[in-house]
């Protein structure tokens, strides 16, 4: 961030765009008990002065706004390692030189001109979308600032903006950059490629001792084992101290009773519409339904097919035309029809397939998930009771185990564990709020007792830390399968880029990709429409990336996707005329360099102003301005 702002600094649109094209209130606040100070200027450029009360105005604007952008105040010392000091200089003094440059211009603005502006500042609209007086003056009030210093400020930069937009509006780049841009971007190739795997390689000899002794101590450090952690928790929640047992079937039953709608799954049907013009001719398709037509027939005869009539499954009030709704479900078998009924598009005629009836759940199917429910509901009235009793027992001096045995809890202990979950076999450890509790774990120290970790809406985990184990290096014989794996690993990716090395070699001497391909068992693949930048399953960023190093017949190789094999490709196109695609954002690129060459412009046309002017910086009089 602190770098990326730096360099920022550096373009005349981060040092003064924002002043001269700054809105109404970009010295909002600030104070205006900060305007006093003396007559001698901070910065002068030509005849223009800035005073110490404007540059400390603006330095707090700008510290103002990168300490929003941070979520906190930045100190003093901060906001000098941001730079924010040279920023605001840099940004007076480019002010400073196009105020000298509108004098010497004679450029102003009407009085008539300065009140419409101010007038269109949505700022100061009132309900009925005008200007209104009352809350100009109630607005600069509010922000400390006074009407006259606000008049001269809008003025200032009305003036200033009139030099900007005569620079920069309108502004084209230069055919030949933005052809030469659109041709580059648009530019698509064609490549001939080999897809290169291990199985191209001869077979890497597992390693010598010294040599993965080697090989391990340059390495060492990836093989690293963390700190584990010894502890025991002890977990509460309703379900732990649940006893479905103390629930008798006279309780259940009631509970059954009371919410019975609960355990029935309404009637559900197909339903299936055909729309028809008008009455006349829905009432002749009836006739033929009742003549012996069937209903598919006269989705035929519509030109319609099964998926145009099919609305979908449904129960009865989940149908989107509840007019529909009576007609549908009182269809009385599978595949009937209704008569004709007005939907709200018209005169229709429903049928009715896969009918799957009204079921409830019996009793003796749910009672004994009833009763754990209404067990678990108990003990979450009674788990403040238990939390009490492990606390105090813990308070009598208890230890974690003995406490969860007089409040009957289970204390569960985890022998080891790393900070990211896992036991020292590289296993998932299950734990209750997992993330949770490995942080604190991992905080306090052994034997500490400590506060307990939420869990759930209304549970608690108690831990205690027995044991820590601090990370180490890993000995060679601790370490000896992953090593040889790696070390394995890598001689095939070296063996392997060397191949694709040499296989591209025999491409640019004049062998046939082809024939190569077939001299190793594999095929050549063909990528057409390759553009830069283009993300591709098959193709990696550096294979994609090495495909437009070259004209038509460049080879190359470059690793496959994820690093995973070798790619070996030859350009056999080359498109310079390719239409742009109407969905990427090409043009707005194009315009950005035409903005962004605008700036350099600007950026030119002030740094030569200053010199011409003359720039001077008093800053042991700006520091005094800031104390």
């Amino acid at each position: 961030m602190l770098e990326s702002l730096r360099k920022g600094a550096q373009t005349w649109v981060a040092k003064a765009l924002m002043l001269i094209l700054v809105v109404s209130f970009g010295v909002w606040g600030i104070s205006s008990s900060l305007a006093t100070g003396t007559s001698n200027a901070v910065v002068t450029v030509g005849d223009v002065k800035v005073s110490p009360t404007d540059f400390r105005l603006t330095y707090e604007r700008q510290l103002s706004a990168l300490s929003q952008r941070f979520g906190t105040r930045l100190t003093s010392e901060q906001a000098r390692a941001l730079g924010v000091e040279n920023q605001v200089f840099a940004e007076l003094v480019a002010g400073a030189a196009l105020d000298q440059l509108s004098r010497d211009m004679n450029l102003g603005l009407s009085k008539d001109r300065l009140a419409q502006l101010i007038a269109d500042d949505p700022a100061f609209r009132g309900p009925n979308g005008r200007f209104d007086r009352v809350a100009f003056s109630s607005i600069l009030r509010n922000a400390g600032l006074r009407e006259d210093d606000y008049i001269r400020n809008r003025s200032q930069v009305a003036v200033r903006s009139q030099v900007v937009e005569a620079v920069t509006d309108g502004y084209k780049a230069p055919a030949a950059l933005t052809d030469a841009v659109k041709q580059y971007r648009n530019e698509t190739r064609v490549v001939d490629y080999l897809l290169l795997s291990n199985a191209n390689i001869d077979p890497v000899k597992a390693p010598a001792h010294d040599v993965l002794s080697r090989w391990f101590e340059e390495n060492k450090a990836k093989y690293r084992a963390p700190e584990y952690r010894k502890f025991t928790y002890v977990a509460l929640a309703p379900e732990d101290i649940a006893d479905p047992t103390t629930i008798d079937d006279a309780v259940v039953r009631e509970e059954y009773d009371k919410n019975k709608d609960r355990y029935r799954t309404p009637e559900t049907r197909t339903v299936e519409q055909l729309t028809f013009p008008d009455r006349k001719a829905a009432d002749d398709a009836a006739a033929k339904l009742a003549a012996g037509t069937t209903f598919d027939a006269l989705v035929a005869e519509q030109g319609k097919s099964a998926v145009d009539v099919r609305l979908g499954d449904f129960t009865k009030a989940g149908m989107p035309d509840q007019a529909l709704a009576e007609a549908a479900f009182a269809i009385p078998q599978e595949g009937g029809t209704s008569a004709v009924t007005e939907g709200m598009f018209g005169p229709v005629i429903l049928r009715a397939t896969n009918i799957r009836p009204e079921t409830t759940k019996s009793f003796d199917e749910v009672k004994e998930e009833l009763r754990k429910e209404l067990a678990i509901a108990q003990a979450s009235q009674d788990l403040m009771t238990v939390h009490d009793r492990f606390e105090d027992a813990r308070a009598n001096g208890a230890g974690i185990e003995e406490a969860a045995t007089e409040a009957r809890l289970k204390p569960v202990t985890i022998e080891a564990i790393d900070s990211a979950g896992k036991g020292k076999t590289g296993e998932e450890v299950a734990l209750p709020e997992k993330a949770a509790l490995l942080a604190e774990v991992f905080k306090t120290d052994i034997g500490l007792e400590t506060p307990p970790v939420n869990y759930g809406r209304d549970g608690y985990i108690w831990y205690e830390v027995r044991d820590i184990v601090p990370e180490r290096d890993r000995t060679l014989e601790e370490a000896e399968d992953m090593a040889v794996a790696d070390w394995t690993a890598e001689q095939q990716r070296s063996a392997l880029a060397s191949k694709a090395t040499e296989t591209a070699e025999r491409v640019r001497k004049g062998e046939k990709l082809a024939d190569i391909a077939a001299e190793m068992g594999i095929a050549v693949e063909t990528k057409a429409g390759l553009t830069r930048g283009a993300e591709d399953v098959a193709l990696s960023p550096a294979a994609v990336s090495a495909a437009f190093g070259g004209s038509v017949g460049h080879v190359a190789n470059a690793p496959g996707v994820g690093g995973e094999g070798q790619i070996v490709l030859q350009v056999t196109e080359v498109n310079s005329d390719a239409a742009t695609d109407p969905l990427s954002n090409a043009e707005q690129q194009i315009e950005a360099i035409a903005r962004a060459s605008g700036d350099d412009i600007l950026d030119q046309m002030v740094s030569s102003l200053q010199t011409n002017y003359g720039a001077t910086i008093n800053r042991p009089l700006a520091e005094r301005s800031m104390q």
